[in-house]
């Protein structure tokens, strides 16, 4: 009986730490599939959930048509080593584009958590989750300075407002805008597709005195 009771305590013991053990793996497993991707060669993982809005949007939400996307990355040359931001990102459409196309690193930055969570699957789908992240801000407190293009699909006065932050980025940052353009900042390129224009800049080692 004795031998019985002990054989009892130690198997009670074991079940005991391999439930304490299955829990702790399940805990593991929970916590690494919650931890944001980061993306390569980047410093900042994106957010892994969304948060009530803060404001109106500046825009309503229209998609870019995808021939549109295909030109203003091609228009922009971009590539693998580029770092792109979507203002205004929506479905993620464009950054995910980059991604599968050129290899390029992009960053989505909207306001909508609805359209955050539709980019981030999307590019769950597409499979490029490795370089497309989407960042649910407000475009006029995002810190564009790690960026080589800038895509946007907004409004002539938010185009305009957001002008002076675009021109204090590195000389030689692309920005290329769907159907609006910069007002007296003369683009650099302008072409149509499908009946819609597109505007392409280079931002210049010397801002002309008319644009300060």
């Amino acid at each position: 009986m004795f031998k019985k009771i002990v054989l009892l305590l130690i198997t009670g013991v074991s079940v005991t730490s391999m439930g304490i053990a299955g829990c702790t793996t399940q805990q593991q497993d929970l916590e690494a599939q919650a931890k944001p991707p980061t993306l390569t060669g980047q410093t900042e993982a994106p957010a892994a959930t969304t948060q009530p809005q803060e404001r109106p949007g500046d825009v309503p939400y229209v998609p870019t048509p995808q021939p549109v996307v295909d030109a203003m990355l091609q228009v922009a040359k971009v590539g693998k080593n580029d770092v792109l931001y979507d203002l205004g990102s929506g479905d993620g459409r464009i950054v995910i584009t980059a991604a599968q196309k050129y290899g390029t690193r992009g960053v989505g930055i909207d306001i909508d958590p609805e359209r955050i969570q539709e980019a981030n699957a999307n590019a769950q789908k597409a499979g490029v989750t490795d370089r497309a992240q989407f960042r649910q801000q407000d475009l006029f407190k995002t810190d564009l300075s790690q960026a080589t293009v800038i895509t946007l699909y907004l409004l002539p006065e938010v185009n305009q407002k957001l002008r002076p932050e675009l021109l204090k980025l590195k000389p030689g940052t692309r920005i290329v805008s769907h159907a609006f353009d910069m007002g007296d900042w003369q683009p650099q390129q302008t072409l149509q597709v499908d009946g819609k224009t597109i505007y392409y800049w280079v931002v210049p080692k010397e801002v002309p005195a008319n644009l300060r």
